[in-house]
Parts: C-alpha cells; sequence; structure tokens
C-alpha cells in the first residue's frame, strides 16, 4: 500500500436531519450522523467496501485515507470530505482539505453537469459503468429515518439486519458508484482541472464551512408574523369570495372569471397588470391577497429556520462552478443570488418591529407586511459578535470587460474618468453632450434609453432583448425599440465586430482543425479521441479553459454554418445539442473573466487575512472586526491591476454595515 497514490471513495450515511432542507453541514453535524458504507480503489482497482454499520474501518485503511501522499478522489467530494472528518474525529477538517479532488468539479470543469448518474449518461460510458439505477429507493431505506408503524415493529430506522437483502443491493449500489466516478475521471483525464482552480475549490470549501451567522430573533419574528398576517389574508379572502381555499389558483380563477375578469394564468406580472386594469373592487382586493400571499421570497426565512446549525451559522451556500460553462458560483439553500432588493430607508426600526412581532406597528408604519418581510430577508444575515460586514463589489464590471476585450476606445475612457456609462452611452447614441445629461434636464430622458441598451445590447441582442429587460415597463415603444437597437451598435462598432470576430473565428477552427488566437483568447478544437472526447475550447486570459462538449457545424436557417455542442438545454433540462453564435460566445467569456476577476479577488482578499463569509455575483462579503473594517483598503484590493489583464480598469465600491443589505 506504500506505492499507492490514489484512492477513489463513495460512502453511505444516516442522519436524522433532511439534507436537502438543511444542507450538508447540518446534517453532518446532527449527533446521530453514521457513516454506514465505505466504497473504495486504490489506483483503479477492483472496489472493495467496507460495512462501517457494523464494523470499524480498518487501521491500514484508516492510515491511506490520511496520508497526504495519497489523493483522495470522490463525486461531489466536499461531502466525502466533511462526512470523513466526522467519523476520524478530525479536530481541524480543513487541514487535509488540499489531499481530495472533486470528480463533479472535473464534469463542469469541461462542460458537462451536475450529478454523477447525467455526467455518465452525457459521456457515453456503458451500462455496467453507470450509477445503478435503484439507489434512491435504497438511501430512503437506510439513510433517512422510517415512519414507526406495527408492521415494522414502531421502529424509526432501517438497519442492515431488517432487510439483510436489500442491504447487499446497497453495498453494490455504493460500489457501483465508485465504478462510475473512476471511469468519469479516466475519460477526462486528458483534460485536467488547472491547479489555481483546484486552490480556489479548497478556498470554496473553507469558504462554505465557516458559514456565515444569521439573527435567530430576526427569524423567528418573521415567520411569526408571516403567519399572522397569512392567516388573516386568507380569512379575508374566504369572507370576499366565499372559496373554500382562496389560494388555489383553481378556485380562485373560475371565481375571477364569474366576476366577468378575463383571466389567462395567475402568474405575478399577470396579477399586477390584471390589479391596475379591473374596475371589480372585490376583485381588485382578492388579486392584491393573492400578491400578499404569494410572496415566495418569505419562505427563504423557513430555509434559513432549517439550515443554520446550532452556533447560528449557516453552511454552503456556495456551489462551485455552478453555473456551467462560465464557472461562476451558484446559490444553494438560501439562494443568495437572487435575494429580492431593500428600498426601506429605516430598516434597523423595521428589525426590531419584526423581532419584537409588533404585527400592527408594521401596518401601520409600512403596509404590506408580506412585502416589508421581504425586503428584510438580507438583513437576516449578520457578522459574528463584536465585528462587521464590510460589502464591496465590481462596478459595471461585464461592461468593462467587454469594452477592453473589444478595445472599445471610448467606453475605457468612460471608465478611467467619471465612469457614468449609462450618460456616456446615451450621449454616444444621440449626439448629445454628456453635460447636458443630467436630473432636471430634458436630456435626462434619454439616460434611461441608455440604460437600457447597456443593459440588454452588449451581446448581439436586439428589440427581444430589450422588451425581456422591461423596455416597456420602462415606458418606451414598440416603435422606438429597433432605433435604440441601430444607434447602440452604431456606437459601439469594435463590441459589434467582437461578436462577429469571435464567432468567426469559431467557424474556422472547427473547420480547419486549427487553433485561432483573438483578442488574447485562443479558440480550438481539442480532443482526446481514444476516450471518444472532443471539445471546442476558450483560454481565457487567466489561463482557465472554457469547454463545448462534442462541437460540430449544421447549417441554421439562412443556410449558413452554426456552431453547435452538447449541453444542458436551459428550458428542457435534458442534456441536448445546443447551438449558439457570436453574441452568446462574448457573454460566455465576458462573464468567466468577470468570475475570475472576482476569484483573484477572493484570493488576495484572503491572503490580506479578511474573511470571506460568502458572495454573491460581484460582491463580496467581509466579516471583520468593527477597528479593522477599513472600506477604502478592500475597495483598493478589489481594484487593482491583474497581472493577467493589462489594461482592464477595475473598480469596486461598497460600504460598511451591522447587517447585509443592498445599498
Amino acid at each position: 500500500m506504500n506505492n499507492m497514490t490514489d484512492l477513489s471513495i463513495d460512502i453511505e450515511t444516516f442522519s436524522s436531519v433532511g439534507i436537502k432542507k438543511s444542507g450538508l453541514y447540518k446534517y453532518v453535524q446532527s449527533p446521530d450522523f453514521q457513516v454506514l458504507l465505505f466504497a473504495y480503489s486504490f489506483d483503479n482497482e477492483p472496489v472493495q467496501i467496507i460495512d462501517l454499520a457494523q464494523w470499524r474501518m480498518p487501521n491500514d485503511i484508516e492510515k491511506a485515507l490520511l496520508d497526504p501522499l495519497i489523493t483522495k478522489h470522490a463525486y461531489n467530494a466536499p461531502f466525502e470530505w466533511y462526512c470523513l472528518s466526522k467519523h476520524l474525529k478530525l479536530a481541524n477538517p480543513k487541514a487535509w482539505l488540499s489531499q481530495w479532488r472533486c470528480t463533479m468539479l472535473h464534469g463542469l470543469y469541461c462542460g458537462y453537469t451536475a450529478g454523477l448518474a447525467k455526467t455518465a449518461e452525457a459521456l457515453g460510458l456503458p451500462k455496467d459503468k453507470q450509477k445503478m439505477s435503484i439507489g434512491t429507493a435504497l438511501i430512503r431505506t437506510f439513510c433517512v429515518p422510517c415512519k414507526p408503524t406495527s408492521k415494522n415493529g414502531y421502529r424509526t430506522r432501517t438497519l442492515p439486519h431488517h432487510e439483510p437483502d436489500k442491504w447487499e443491493l446497497f453495498k453494490d449500489y455504493c460500489k457501483q458508484d465508485v465504478v462510475a466516478e473512476m471511469e468519469i475521471e479516466q475519460k477526462l483525464f486528458g483534460f485536467p482541472v488547472p491547479e489555481q482552480e483546484q486552490k480556489l475549490w479548497e478556498l470554496d470549501q473553507k469558504i462554505n464551512a465557516r458559514g456565515i451567522a444569521v439573527d435567530k430573533g430576526l427569524i423567528e419574528g418573521a415567520l411569526y408574523c408571516s403567519s399572522i398576517i397569512t392567516e388573516e389574508l386568507t380569512n379575508e379572502a374566504t369572507k370576499l369570495s366565499g372559496l373554500d381555499n382562496p389560494n388555489s389558483p383553481k378556485q380562485l380563477t373560475e371565481w375571477l372569471e364569474e366576476t366577468g375578469e378575463e383571466i389567462t394564468d395567475l402568474r405575478k406580472d399577470t396579477v399586477k397588470e390584471l390589479i391596475k386594469t379591473t374596475d371589480n373592487d372585490t376583485a381588485k382586493r382578492m388579486l392584491e391577497i393573492r400578491q400578499e400571499l404569494s410572496k415566495t421570497s418569505v419562505k427563504k426565512y423557513n430555509t434559513m429556520d432549517n439550515a443554520a446549525c446550532d452556533d447560528g451559522r449557516i453552511r454552503g451556500l456556495l456551489q462551485f462552478y455552478g453555473a456551467n460553462r462560465t464557472g461562476r458560483w451558484a446559490g444553494r439553500l438560501v439562494q443568495m443570488q437572487n435575494l429580492p432588493r431593500n428600498y426601506i430607508e429605516t430598516l434597523s426600526y423595521a428589525r426590531d418591529c419584526v423581532k419584537a412581532k409588533k404585527v400592527d406597528a408594521l401596518k401601520v408604519i409600512y403596509g404590506n407586511v408580506p412585502d416589508t418581510l421581504s425586503q428584510l430577508i438580507r438583513t437576516a444575515f449578520i457578522p459574528s459578535s463584536g465585528n462587521v460586514f464590510v460589502v464591496a463589489d465590481f462596478s459595471a464590471i461585464e461592461a468593462r470587460i467587454i469594452a477592453w476585450l473589444a478595445g472599445e476606445q471610448w467606453r475605457l475612457d468612460v471608465f478611467a474618468s467619471h465612469g457614468k456609462i449609462y450618460e456616456a452611452s446615451a450621449s454616444a447614441m444621440f449626439g448629445v453632450p454628456l453635460e447636458k445629461i443630467v436630473k432636471g434636464n430634458p436630456e435626462y430622458a434619454l439616460r434611461q434609453k441608455g440604460k437600457i441598451a447597456e443593459l440588454a445590447l452588449g451581446y448581439q441582442g436586439a428589440a427581444g432583448a430589450l422588451v425581456q429587460m422591461g423596455a416597456l415597463n420602462m415606458g418606451l415603444t414598440e416603435d422606438e425599440l429597433p432605433e435604440i437597437v441601430r444607434r447602440w451598435r452604431s456606437a459601439n462598432k469594435r463590441i459589434v465586430d467582437l461578436w462577429y470576430a469571435i464567432e468567426n473565428a469559431a467557424l474556422e477552427v472547427m473547420r480547419t482543425g486549427q487553433p485561432a488566437g483573438i483578442k488574447g483568447l485562443i479558440l480550438a478544437h481539442e480532443g482526446d479521441y481514444e476516450n471518444k472526447q472532443d471539445f471546442l475550447t476558450v483560454t481565457l486570459p487567466s489561463g482557465r479553459k472554457l469547454f463545448y462538449v462534442k462541437p460540430f457545424l449544421s447549417p441554421n436557417q439562412w443556410g449558413n454554418d452554426s456552431l453547435h455542442y452538447w449541453g444542458m438545454d436551459q428550458t428542457t433540462k435534458k442534456w441536448s445539442t445546443v447551438d449558439t453564435y457570436g453574441g452568446k460566445l462574448v457573454e460566455n467569456i465576458t462573464q468567466a473573466i468577470a468570475r475570475d476577476c472576482l476569484a483573484e479577488s477572493m484570493i488576495q482578499l484572503n491572503t490580506a487575512g479578511y474573511q470571506i463569509v460568502t458572495h454573491i455575483h460581484d460582491e463580496v462579503i467581509l466579516d471583520v472586526p468593527k477597528d479593522q473594517a477599513d472600506l477604502d483598503r478592500v475597495c483598493e484590493i478589489m481594484g487593482q491591476p491583474i497581472s493577467w489583464a493589462q489594461g482592464l480598469l477595475l473598480r469596486a465600491d461598497g460600504f460598511v454595515t451591522k447587517f447585509y443589505k443592498k445599498e
């Protein structure tokens, strides 16, 4: 065993805490947590299994597990790392984190989807190398508590001796996961995860394990206020309509139609529009109640309550490489990436009212209680005792990066000076001097057009993109939109050129097989044909690559070559062929570079001794002692030049706060 270098692992576990509702860390911290099965293979040898539900781990295996010279591999390795840290009673789980490699990360890095079964299928592994489909039923049997009944002797858990045949099948299932994981690793061997990404993954696990504190008093108060208001609104709706269940979309739709309203659906935007147009006061009030009761964001308080560990911290809020292709992080549990914004000026007072469960005061002062609770969700995240949050984010980072990539000089000049890109865009589009586009002048109305154009058109969007971004809700008419598109493109010729240059480079690479360099990027068609893997890759300035799986050219509706690849269809959520074009490729590249800028800043902030508790999009949240809350220093670190992005002007802004909020 001394010559072994790699150990592939899969485990099965039990906990009375639900992992989907509460997350990995609270799941493992449960007093009844237990590792049941440990399947392993050294250096791709036949898979072995240890029944830890009935036997202890052999000393030689435990020694190998802790040997820093043996690299541990697992699919979704954070699970195995944290569970086995608990099993082995390690005082400092982070100490052996660098010994782990995550096969799920490897798959995501190479453009595949998450999930062992889905990845194995997408890679085209033979059936005997894929995950066993019976796993869900076996996990339900052995890994979660069972309902006590007379038939099962009123037990609350199924142990191996209760279902010996299923237990043997469970062992086979666990072993097969190791087989699938090793096969995936073998298939992707020629396209390794870069060392800097491995280091960043390790930092991500430390941030997730550190967690972020939540205000339990606010959560408890919010849940109380929500239950009171929900009951009151439901009772009011029942009296108004006579419906048994006014929350039922079917019942409410039928009732509204009987009042003379034309109802297509009860989605958020539809209800909002109907409230404006209906002449029936009763129907209007029912719709308003529907709007208040459907504040799904209030449910995040329940999620926080479920996920908070005993020390009042929520852990595991981030998924590394969760946004496929770009490598951006995704949210888990509370989903901090889509928290509602806050507009209340007296946030501290509103928080105090909720914590004191003053429902009547909330009604009088703020009116719509569900909306108030929704706006306070961010503020439930608080710093450690005696600390404050330093919150800092990049200013207009995607606009800066696309201008830098394209060499759009007038935009670079804006970012090097005043930074008012919306006003400057309107000035360039409409030929109006910048100094005239200020509040109080009639020309200021052009800023809105500049803003919507900036938000919607950078990635080859047209009138439809403006509509999707809310142009019609901003007072613009459909007739105005084509002209806005034309003017924006005319003012940003180099960005338009970038779309077509990237697309043409990708097409040429696919036709000739020869790599192409453009704008500091390298596009290539790479293949490991022994393992039947080929990719269109884009090497970013940071050295990281974007992967497009099994690319090919196919004629589009105009008969021209169009780039296609295999990926996750965002509508059907199935692995299928996806087509792309220049603007979309530029969007992927721009967002990937923005992600790498954030990663660079996180590494620098961590090196400087700052505790990152989480990050959202292009924003970081630091948990800092009050006397060390140097916002200028944090913004300076985030705005400093990056070695691989010469000439890219970054700027960060932020604030210091006693609770998380959006300024």
